[in-house]
């Protein structure tokens, strides 16, 4: 492997793990308790999170579990995958726990609705002055 190639790969390990650690941190949760709700072992979870292991996608969506946090926000972390259009309040509203997944997608769908609304505007040719009447 090429040592840029190394280099890039080891800093998804760090990003990912920092981005853990700040949701854990965030839900208040101990390292440990974190590793008994993913079912992953402290020391591991610890190398996971000091960027010294890449976690799986699996290992990753049980993080995301015990984290009570979308697994798709932490394969974006983690650069499995690319970020859904609408950033984080796409990602609040997928991850919102007293929503029915019917009452998500009609939100995205809304959300996104006003997001081409606002891009078409974006687009348009400012609207005339309106002149006063001669008189």
């Amino acid at each position: 492997m090429d040592k840029p190639i190394d280099k890039a790969v080891a800093d998804l390990g760090r990003d990912i793990g920092e981005y853990i650690r700040q949701q854990r941190s965030t839900a208040k949760i101990s390292l440990r308790q974190l590793a008994k709700l993913a079912g992953v072992s402290n020391p591991y979870l610890s190398q996971i999170e000091r960027g010294l292991r890449k976690p799986s996608a699996e290992i990753l969506q049980q993080i995301a579990k015990g984290l009570r946090i979308s697994a798709e926000a932490l394969y974006v972390e983690a650069g499995i995958l690319e970020q859904r259009e609408g950033g984080a309040l796409a990602d609040a509203i997928v991850t919102a726990p007293d929503l029915t997944e019917r009452q998500k997608q009609v939100l995205l769908d809304v959300y996104e609705s006003f997001r081409r609304e606002n891009a078409a505007a974006d687009h348009r040719p400012a609207p005339a002055v309106p002149t006063k009447p001669e008189e």
